[in-house]
This record gives C-alpha cells, sequence and structure tokens, in this order.
C-alpha cells in the first residue's frame, strides 16, 4: 500500500511539474519573423580614403560590424560554416534530439550547462535573441526558441543572422567584417581557403586566431574544414586539393585602430553636425574621404622628420601641413601636428584648424587686390623707412608711442621698387604701402570671398594685416592659395566624396560650387610673381628650396614678427599645399625666417607630391599696353606725366601719391597730392633718398 502510495504522489509530482513546465514553455515568447527582419543591428560607420579602399578608422569602438546580404556572401563561407558547424541544418527543425539527449545529460551531471548550442539555429537564439548566461531556464528557452524560430523564419535569413553577427575575434564581428580585416577584401571575393579559414574561426576566435600563437592548430582546423566540406560533397576532391596547398596571406595586424587621425575626426565632425551622434555611433554609414592616403603617409612622416630637426635647431617642435586640390576643393592631406598621439605637445590639437598670426602669406591678397584697382606689377614704390601713423612727425622714424614704422625683414631698404619685386621679395614696407592703395576694408572682403573667413571683416588691424597682424588658419589660407591656382574660381573645400547609409543609399555626393571671385588677370599676374624666381633670388638666391628648375611652382613665405609662425603656401594648377611650424604653446622660435625653417619641410613634400602628378604649365598673364597709362604704373619712377610722344618725363622724384589718386590710380592727376592723409609722410622719406642720389631737384631729364 504504501509503494503504491508513493508511485501515485511521484505520479502526481511528475504532472505537476510538466503541468507547470508545459505551462512556461508555452509562455516563452518568440520573435515573429517581421520583428526580427526589423531587429536594428547597430552597425559602425566605417571612412575610407578616397579610394574606398583603405579604411581609415571604424567608429564601432568594441563592435566592428558589417551587414551583408546572403546572396553577396560567397557561397564556400556558406557551404565551409554548414559543413563544420551544422551539416543537417537544411533538413533539422531548430535542435536535433540527438544532441538535446546528450546535452541534457552533461549538463545535468556536470552542472556546467555549457553543453547545448550544436545548431546554427540554436547559435543564432543564443547570440542574438537570449543573454549569454549558462542556466538550464536560459537552455531550455534556447532549444523551444529555436524550434519556433525554424518555423517562422526561412533557413536562408537564418544562417544570414548567423553569419552577419557571429564573432570572429577581438572586435570583429560578422563575416563580411572578418573578410575585410583578414584578407582585405568583401566575403564575396574570398577563395575556397580562404572561407575554410574563416568558417575555423568562430569555434575559438582568439585561440585560433591568425595573429595568435597557435596558427599550426589553426591551419589543422582549416584542413577539418575542407573535410567536411569534401564529405558533405560541398567541394570535389579538385578543388579541395588546390585548397589544401593555398598560400594565403592575413592582411598584417599591426595598429591600425585609426589612421590619419586629425582628418577622421575632422570628418567626424562634419558628419555629427549633419546627421547626428547617432548616425556616427550606429548608422552604419560608409563615408569615402577625399583623402589620398599615399600622400597623407608621405606627408605624416615628413611632418615629424623635420619637426624633431626643427626642435633641435630652430626651437620649433611642432608642424602642420594640408594639401587640397584647387580645382575641387578636395582635402588630400591634412597632417595636424607631427604625432596625433604625442602627449608631449599635445599631438591630438589640429593646428590645421587653429587660427594663427600668417604673417607675410596674407601679401597676395593686398596686392590682387591692388592689381583690381588698376595698380600694376610694374608699379613702382618707394622702399624707405616711413612713418605711417599720423599721429606722429613723419621724420619720427620710431614705433613707440603708437607710431607705426616697420623694418624690412633684413633691415635694408631698397629705394624704388616694383610692386613685382616687392611681393616676390615679401619687403614689408612697400606691401604697407600696397595695403593702404588698396585699401584696407577692400582687402579683408577680398581675402574673405577667397576663403579667409577667420578675418574680422571690422578693419580692426589697421596697415599691421600685410604683415599678418589677423589670424586664419592653415587649411584656409592653403584653400585661398588654391583660388589664385585656380585662375580666381573658388570651389568649396570639402572632406567628404560620398556617404551611403548601411542599406547602400547614396546620403550625399560632393558637388563642386565654383564661384569666380578674383577676375583671372588678376590670379594670373599673382601666380605670375609668386613663380618668378628671378625677382624672389635678390632675397632668395637662385637656388633656393622655393625654385623648382623644371615645374612650374609659386610659393609665398611668411614668418611673424614675434617668430611664433613661420608659414610656407605654394602651389600648381592642381595641388595647393600649405606648411606651418612652430609650438603649440606659442613660445618664440629661434629668430629664422620661414625660409630656413618650414620651406624644406614644404619642399620635401611637395618633391614626392609633384612625382605623382601631371606636369602642368601656369597660364601667362596678357600683355598690357601700357601707352595709355601712367609713367609710375609702367615701372617710371623718375616722375609722373609724359610731354612730346612719351620721350620725356617731367615732375621730378616723388612718391606714388604724387601721381595717383589712391582710389583711382588711372584717373585724373590728384589737384592736391598733400591733400592725402599718406602723402607727407611717404615724401619725407622720398626726398631725402633723392638728395642722397643727387636727384632732389624736380628737373626734367631724360629717363
Amino acid at each position: 500500500m504504501l509503494k503504491k502510495n508513493l508511485l501515485m504522489l511521484f505520479i502526481s509530482v511528475f504532472l505537476v511539474i510538466g503541468a507547470i513546465m508545459l505551462f512556461w514553455v508555452s509562455s516563452f515568447k518568440v520573435p515573429t519573423s517581421e520583428s526580427i527582419r526589423e531587429r536594428r543591428v547597430s552597425e559602425s560607420t566605417k571612412i575610407y580614403d578616397r579610394t574606398g579602399e583603405i579604411l581609415l578608422y571604424d567608429t564601432g569602438g568594441d563592435v566592428r560590424r558589417s551587414i551583408v546580404p546572403i546572396e553577396q556572401i560567397s557561397r564556400h563561407i556558406k557551404n565551409a560554416t554548414i559543413a563544420i558547424e551544422d551539416k543537417e541544418f537544411y533538413s533539422h527543425i531548430g535542435v536535433k534530439p540527438t544532441a538535446f539527449i546528450r546535452a541534457t545529460l552533461v549538463n545535468i551531471l556536470s552542472l556546467d550547462f555549457s553543453q547545448g548550442g550544436s545548431t546554427i539555429t540554436q547559435q543564432v537564439v543564443k547570440n542574438s535573441l537570449l543573454t549569454s548566461e549558462k542556466l538550464i531556464s536560459r537552455k531550455l528557452k534556447e532549444w523551444v526558441i529555436a524550434v519556433k524560430l525554424e518555423q517562422v523564419m526561412p533557413k536562408d535569413e537564418i544562417l544570414s543572422m548567423y553569419l552577419n553577427e557571429i564573432p570572429y575575434g577581438g572586435v570583429i564581428y560578422g563575416v563580411e567584417e572578418a573578410s575585410q580585416a583578414f584578407f582585405g577584401k568583401s566575403s564575396s571575393e574570398v577563395s575556397l581557403s580562404e572561407a575554410a579559414y574563416l568558417a575555423a574561426l568562430p569555434k575559438a576566435p582568439t585561440f585560433y586566431s591568425p595573429y595568435g600563437k597557435n596558427k599550426e592548430r589553426l591551419e589543422e582546423r582549416k584542413n577539418l574544414v575542407l573535410r567536411e566540406m569534401l564529405r558533405s560533397e560541398f567541394i570535389t576532391q579538385e578543388e579541395y586539393d588546390s585548397a589544401i596547398l593555398e598560400k594565403v596571406n592575413f592582411v598584417a595586424k599591426g595598429d591600425s585602430s585609426i589612421k590619419a587621425p586629425h582628418f577622421v575626426f575632422y570628418v567626424i565632425d562634419y558628419i555629427k553636425n549633419k546627421y547626428g551622434e547617432e548616425a556616427i555611433n550606429s548608422g552604419g554609414l560608409r563615408v569615402t574621404t577625399t583623402l589620398d592616403y599615399d600622400l597623407q603617409s608621405i606627408g605624416e612622416k615628413i611632418a615629424l622628420d623635420y619637426a624633431l630637426t626643427n626642435k633641435k635647431n630652430f626651437n620649433a617642435e611642432n608642424t602642420a601641413l594640408v594639401a587640397i586640390d584647387p580645382r575641387n576643393g578636395e582635402i588630400l592631406t591634412m597632417v595636424g601636428s607631427r604625432d596625433y598621439f604625442d602627449e608631449e605637445i599635445d599631438g591630438a590639437f589640429n593646428v590645421t584648424l587653429a587660427k594663427r598670426q600668417p604673417g607675410s602669406t596674407i601679401k597676395p591678397f593686398v596686392y590682387a587686390k591692388a592689381f583690381t584697382k588698376g595698380y600694376t606689377p610694374e608699379t613702382v614704390l618707394f622702399d624707405l623707412k616711413t612713418q605711417f601713423s599720423t599721429n606722429c612727425a613723419p621724420n619720427n622714424l620710431t614705433m613707440e608711442n603708437g607710431c607705426y614704422s616697420p623694418e624690412n625683414y633684413d633691415g635694408i631698404f631698397r629705394g624704388p621698387i616694383t610692386l613685382r619685386s616687392a611681393l616676390a621679395q615679401s619687403i614689408n614696407v612697400p606691401s604697407v604701402k600696397v595695403l593702404y592703395l588698396a585699401g584696407l576694408s577692400e582687402s579683408i572682403r577680398l581675402a574673405r570671398d577667397m576663403g579667409l573667413e577667420s578675418l574680422s571683416n571690422k578693419g580692426d588691424y589697421g596697415l599691421t594685416l600685410v604683415l599678418g597682424g589677423g589670424e586664419v588658419t592653415p587649411l584656409e589660407i592653403t584653400g585661398a592659395y588654391g583660388v589664385f591656382a585656380n585662375n580666381g574660381v573658388k570651389t568649396n573645400i570639402g572632406s567628404v566624396i560620398e556617404i551611403k547609409n548601411k542599406n547602400g543609399d547614396v546620403l550625399e555626393k560632393k558637388e563642386v560650387k565654383n564661384t569666380q571671385v578674383l577676375d583671372k588677370e588678376i590670379a594670373l599676374k599673382i601666380t605670375s610673381i609668386l613663380s618668378d624666381n628671378d625677382a624672389r633670388a635678390p632675397s632668395y638666391g637662385q637656388t633656393s628650396a622655393l625654385h623648382f628648375p623644371s615645374r612650374d611652382v609659386a610659393v609665398k613665405t611668411g614668418t611673424t614678427n614675434n617668430y611664433k609662425d613661420a608659414w610656407i603656401v605654394g602651389y600648381t594648377p592642381s595641388i595647393a599645399v600649405g606648411a606651418w611650424a612652430g609650438n603649440n604653446d606659442n613660445t618664440p622660435m629661434e629668430k629664422k625666417v620661414a625660409g630656413f625653417i618650414v620651406a624644406p619641410l614644404w619642399r620635401a613634400f611637395m618633391d614626392q607630391a609633384l612625382a605623382k602628378l601631371p606636369d602642368e604649365q601656369f597660364e601667362e598673364p596678357l600683355i598690357e599696353d601700357k601707352t595709355q597709362i601712367k609713367p609710375v604704373l609702367q615701372g617710371i619712377w623718375q616722375g609722373g606725366s609724359f610731354e612730346n610722344n612719351n620721350t620725356t618725363v617731367i615732375g621730378g622724384v616723388h612718391s606714388i601719391l604724387n601721381w595717383v589718386n589712391k582710389d583711382d590710380p588711372r584717373g585724373e592727376y590728384p589737384s592736391n597730392p598733400a591733400g592725402d592723409a599718406q602723402f607727407e609722410r611717404w615724401e619725407y622719406g622720398v626726398r631725402i633718398w633723392a638728395q642722397d642720389h643727387n636727384l632732389w631737384q624736380d628737373l626734367p631729364f631724360n629717363p
């Protein structure tokens, strides 16, 4: 009787527990096919160079994943995965009963609960739909949901989920990301042997890593995958033999977490501002940038090498370099410091975006405005010590108490000099006079129109602007010089060629926007001067770093008066390159001009860049008929007007303000030159110079 009662109790308990278990299992919620298809899988944003092949950065942080349709995954990968992971994938119901029984017994006996994820469907459930905790309840859910999942989703979709989300080691998830990381190619392009490696890795990605110490074990498992494929008749004996012998090269691992970091974060800021933070972190964007990674690598190495040399020789420990295609505004190179990861110099700070005083590199914009007004490259000014402040007497040639009487960089004053020579040799005093003639506000307006938007449009700089009194960024000024290279046409500076979303839809594509902001002939005149080695030679020599014997290259250097910034910007028709040297903390360098400090760096980069570019010549400016313009605009400084068919110059030696109205140089002679606020100041030095050269009398003479 006792046995019978115990049996009945056991059966009752079993039925109750069974009913509870049945109710619990029936309560399992499995996602519908629609909800699974719509399930958002975070995809990182990938940023590539201009080829679309070199990955500069993946924003995924601890997850790098690329989702691709099952149709775009090589059949070898699919077959290899099924052969090694789940041969009966296309025939079972989600679980394999024999594996279920085996896993249950092993789990109960070992209390480990690690068995049971044998089918691909179960692994999808485990990795994508459930937590990874090792509990009996979770295992039961996994098995039940696997069966239910098979009822609502086709096998190919389940396989697609598996291949797109399975971990391959480290931050790499999904077969597409693994194919790119290990072989540098898409999952649709892998060979049979490469596919076998990919199928071999997921069992233990760290242990089997091709970059670890167990390469022989990886090789053994890859061969096992191939044998299983042969046994399952996925491949022929001939294909097997060929794959076994194939030598597969894995992409060198190295530190490839980020390339061109200053540029990459410049691009990321652009994307964040336009599409938002979420798009960067999980939108799966594919960004093809304008960066030429070959040139970028060259620039990074040169910047580091020359910065270390400059630190030793000139107390200038940092450098920056930027290159742009003038015709479309595409940023080809952006090196924001000698080393992004160098904390000693705050290397992560991007100097190409920092506002710094540009020194004499601002001068071409002022001269361009003067040419627009009617002055010519042959126009003569007097390079003489001059007091420009109207609050100081003309003979007070100091810089004290608000007076302004600047020096030339070499302390030499040259007397009469053409605008061509003054700009080519970067002579300060005539350049200040050019700014006065061109007009401060008008010069600033032109510079801003050409891309120097950091310049204030309030005209706060005074005549110091032409010597670098304002502040601009290296990126801005390089782009603005590109306007000269592009014959006066400004293009929109950009870093992105194309952005696609994770579905392959194009979100944006670069469009070149051209605006004629400077007359073509004026641009050609500036280019002619900046590429004129003979005009530059008196200051730089015939064989300086600025001279390219076999190429047309225009270039201008600049050094701030306090020696905190050294600049150089140059261009050909197909590239504009700007370089900067100095210290991030604004400490002064040794008192050397940019030709010594930064020109060698720029030249080293230009030599390698030009080797990759076509040999193009600058167009020559039109030759103007000067017979109808004033002598001073023709280069004749001995007088201001002609008589007897241009054979005699009369009027004697005076400053240009004696012969022109500064705002209308080709108009009538001024009736009262002394009415100009600067006349007395400029004239003072000229009369002394004329007297010293026995030319002080206002007498006619033959030129």
